[in-house]
């Protein structure tokens, strides 16, 4: 886009100086006499550039005219230079590159320093590899304001549905892409990673009058975080695996787990009491993981689904007694035979 063109030359010229004519037109990809337009056109939007001609000429900016594009305080202009691992788009190396000729020259030092001592890192640990995301493409569709047609696989499907929503905009949590859009005139939040195609309809979008993306998501979001509690799930928890436990159910928590009277057997201070608000007696089941450093306590019916979800996973292996390892062969030590008498050669 010539917009964008001519604030790129801007911004070269404020950070470079004289620029000769030839080097911006391969900077831009763009013809010599398209570098000339551009100047020209800067010139009639009242920006003080010129062009010198000879060997050392070039393009430049009258001595003392610099154009603050961005108002950024120092502080603004370290945040926005912490370096993503997983970038949210394609384009924002270059828009940043960009804003970093824009940036005010007492400002640039501290910016290049935190792009490469401070790095965000949204993957989580150990959660494998994800799914290949075309966010541009997606992105250019949900921009053209008109109903999308989904080809959407939800969880725990193998077939993907046909669905057409009317699209909000995209958002991205945690390092997953979402569309949130309404079907039927009702909020959805669709995972950018299970969409086969979203294809462009000629019918404009229809969203409904006053939402804007940052509310519906909001409704979205606490639908997600503040899902009802029907059930209560009373657990001991081993003190050793207390940090996992916690970590892994911070969400389900109703308050900081209390120390549990020990049973005989057992040490002061080794077990503790831990309260989980979730949906569903289901929802205890990943508790498994734990092995015998965590019990659910109640309800009954929890420790019903438990004890079935282990004794499958017994008869599965077999059941009866674990074989312990076979017998070590003896071994001889160095230079001696295997009663510990010195070696012969043969």
């Amino acid at each position: 886009m010539k917009a964008d063109r001519l604030l790129a030359v801007l911004l070269l010229l404020q950070t470079r100086g004289t620029v000769p004519a030839r080097e911006l037109a391969e900077r831009l990809d763009v013809s010599v006499r398209t570098v000339y337009r551009d100047v020209e056109a800067l010139s009639a939007a009242g920006v003080p550039v010129y062009a010198e001609r000879g060997r050392y000429g070039g393009i430049a900016l009258l001595p003392g005219f610099r154009t603050d594009v961005t108002g950024l305080t120092a502080d603004e202009a370290r945040a926005l230079f912490v370096f993503t691992a997983d970038d949210a788009h394609a384009a924002l190396g270059s828009a940043l590159r960009k804003l970093m000729a824009a940036l005010p020259a007492p400002h640039r030092p501290a910016a290049e320093r935190t792009s490469r001592r401070v790095l965000v890192d949204p993957v989580r640990w150990m959660s494998g590899p994800r799914a290949v995301v075309d966010v541009a493409e997606l992105h250019d569709a949900v921009l053209a304001d008109v109903r999308l047609r989904l080809r959407y696989r939800h969880s725990g499907q193998e077939a993907p549905r046909d669905y057409t929503v009317d699209p909000y905009g995209l958002v991205v949590k945690a390092g997953v892409w979402y569309l949130v859009a309404d079907l039927d005139g009702d909020p959805r939040l669709f995972r950018a990673d299970r969409i086969h195609s979203a294809e462009p309809t000629e019918d404009p979008v229809r969203r409904r009058a006053g939402a804007e993306l940052a509310d519906v998501w909001e409704v979205l979001r606490a639908g997600v975080e503040q899902r009802p509690a029907a059930v209560r799930l009373r657990v001991r928890v081993r003190r050793d695996r207390l940090e996992l436990f916690r970590r892994l159910n911070a969400g389900a928590l109703t308050g900081e787990p209390r120390p549990d009277g020990p049973r005989p057997g057992e040490e002061p201070g080794e077990w503790l009491l831990a309260e989980l608000a979730v949906a569903e007696v289901g929802r205890a089941r990943p508790l498994l993981a734990f092995g015998a450093a965590v019990e659910v306590l109640d309800p009954p019916e929890a420790r019903t689904l438990l004890a079935g979800a282990a004794a499958d996973v017994v008869a599965l292996y077999g059941g009866g007694e674990i074989p312990g390892p076979p017998p070590r062969p003896a071994r001889s030590g160095r230079g001696e035979g295997g009663d510990g008498s010195p070696a012969r050669r043969p």
